[in-house]
């Protein structure tokens, strides 16, 4: 067996996206598991080197998993010949300057979502990565959680027919942060600090209606910011300057037509805090991160309209369950895999730099959308 490092800088670990998915459930989960196994009796071995502005969370949190390199330095580690790859956890603001020093240092790329504040950072971002002739890519973890990857399943298996609708309910209640704290980062509820639930999860939507029924073509949105005032992480009273709530609209390629309401300011009743359905001549199915039902249309009950008696059917009851007919990874996980194979074997890997500026320009035109109470039309991106 033939084992290859690979150092990977990562900055912005100490927040609790990079370090829960990104660090401990995927790069230290692949080294407890031995390795990426390349085949031919080669094995990749990750090679975590933390780097922020907190050297005392970055040196508690190398303390904790045993790992050997930490850095306040990004100049530094990035002039580092042996460092491979460079991920990107940190707010959105920082993001492109970082991206692109890391660009021209000829380091391979791999960032979360969004990859900048505006379209035009985002596609300069993948135009400078593509003649760099670097590798790089986006994370776009919820196509590979289960509930996705069932739902995906029963796509490609013409279980619906003709794809007539998606219906998508997103949120859950996050706390003002006065009488109880706050379970997300008070910068999210800042424009100016690149925070609001359209650029945050708008580019999430992209990629799952893009992946799984067709391009978007029109944006239709509708933004709000519920909750005006909240309290931040030292308990001050601040003005939530970015939208909390979003509406959209989506035309989709061939015809279907999706529906998505996003937010931070509503109250959980389903099943997960997200849920698809999908509508279909043949099928409908609803899906959440990790379970997926459906419906065939030999099974469809035939309800009639009546206000004036109570319902004597139970409706849930009346869908079946999809099987996971496999075991499914952590989604995080899963896509670094492929990235890591994309780097190291030239394997084909499609979720780049271009397909994260389709994100952005989503959020983009969403945010322009709701301005202007109108309809924009989502031409396709190019490099």
């Amino acid at each position: 067996m033939t084992r290859r490092t690979v150092r990977i800088a990562m900055n912005g670990v100490t927040g609790r996206m990079g370090y829960r998915q990104h660090l401990v459930r995927s790069l230290l989960a692949i080294r407890e598991q031995g390795g990426l196994d390349l085949g031919d009796g080669d094995v990749l071995w990750p090679e975590p080197v933390l780097v922020g502005r907190r050297e005392h969370a970055l040196r508690e949190i190398a303390e904790r998993h045993g790992l050997a390199h930490i850095s306040t330095d990004l100049d530094a580690v990035l002039a580092d010949d042996s460092i491979d790859i460079y991920f990107d956890a940190q707010v959105t603001s920082a993001r492109v300057a970082a991206i692109k020093q890391a660009i021209a240092a000829g380091k391979h790329i791999y960032t979360e979502k969004p990859t900048a504040t505006g379209l035009a950072g985002a596609l300069e971002l993948a135009r400078l990565a593509e003649s760099a002739g670097i590798r790089h890519g986006v994370v776009q973890d919820k196509i590979f959680l289960p509930g996705m990857l069932k739902l995906k399943r029963l796509v490609e298996g013409g279980f619906f027919g003709e794809i007539l609708s998606v219906r998508g309910e997103f949120g859950y209640w996050v706390f003002e942060g006065d009488w109880q704290l706050a379970q997300r980062p008070s910068w999210n509820y800042r424009a100016e600090d690149g925070g609001g639930i359209v650029v945050d999860m708008f580019p999430h939507w992209e990629y799952v209606l893009h992946e799984l029924f067709g391009r978007v073509t029109s944006v239709t949105a509708q933004i709000a910011t519920h909750i005006p005032q909240r309290w931040d992480e030292r308990g001050k009273p601040y003005a939530a300057t970015a939208d909390d709530s979003a509406y959209g609209i989506f035309q989709l390629e061939g015809g279907a037509v999706a529906q998505i309401n996003s937010s931070w300011a509503v109250r959980v009743m389903r099943d997960e805090l997200v849920e698809f359905q999908v509508d279909g001549t043949h099928g409908s199915a609803v899906a959440g991160l990790r379970r997926c039902r459906s419906q065939h249309r030999s099974a469809t009950p035939k309800p009639v309209w009546n206000p004036d008696l109570p319902a004597t059917e139970s409706f849930r009851d009346q869908w079946q369950e999809v099987p996971d007919n496999g075991e499914f990874e952590n989604g995080f996980k899963a896509q670094w895999e492929l990235f890591l194979r994309h780097v190291a074997l030239g394997e084909p890997y499609h979720w780049d730099l271009l397909a994260g500026a389709r994100g952005v320009q989503l959020a983009e035109l969403g945010l322009k959308s709701s301005a202007q109470g109108r309809r924009f039309e989502v031409p396709e991106l190019s490099l």
